[in-house]
């Protein structure tokens, strides 16, 4: 299976935002979230997967030096496991170090297990836990890769 990766453009916000409601039904960003993303592109990137000419993937990110953080990545389920969030993540971690971050955070629900081992196969350390952050009570593992010394940095 191939796929392509592309920045995300508001003609893509309606089919990011059913994705979104979609595989994060009680987290899922509102639509107007995704569009004033888009309008930061000072501090903001966002893109997005394709296969066969259908979005199966996006993520973004916010960078405000010397933090890239990941506000976002998202793979739907029937394209898991092909490659397509270890592509996106690393566009982000690419993208961080252009913009000479140190530094890139994120935080993902404790009972994500598959993402979680994506972002430690990536470096990505856990350094902090925010208890019952997302609805339903379940924690936020804040993870952290330093880009500190690395090539590009």
């Amino acid at each position: 299976m191939s796929f392509t990766l592309r920045e995300m453009t508001a003609a893509d916000l309606d089919t990011v935002h059913a994705l979104e409601q979609r595989l994060f039904p009680e987290d899922a960003w509102p639509r107007d979230a995704f569009e004033a993303e888009l309008s930061q592109p000072q501090t903001r990137k966002y893109w997005v997967a394709e296969v066969d000419g259908s979005i199966a993937g996006y993520c973004g990110m916010m960078c405000a030096l010397p933090i890239a953080d990941v506000q976002t990545i998202a793979v739907v389920p029937e394209h898991e496991g092909k490659g397509i969030g270890s592509a996106l993540l690393t566009g982000l971690i690419e993208e961080a170090r252009g913009r000479r971050a140190r530094d890139v955070l994120l935080e993902v629900r404790a009972d994500n297990a598959r993402a979680q081992a994506l972002y430690e196969r990536f470096g990505f350390q856990r350094i902090h836990v925010r208890p019952r952050y997302y609805k339903g009570g379940v924690d936020a593992v804040i993870m952290q890769l330093e880009l500190s010394g690395a090539p590009g940095v």
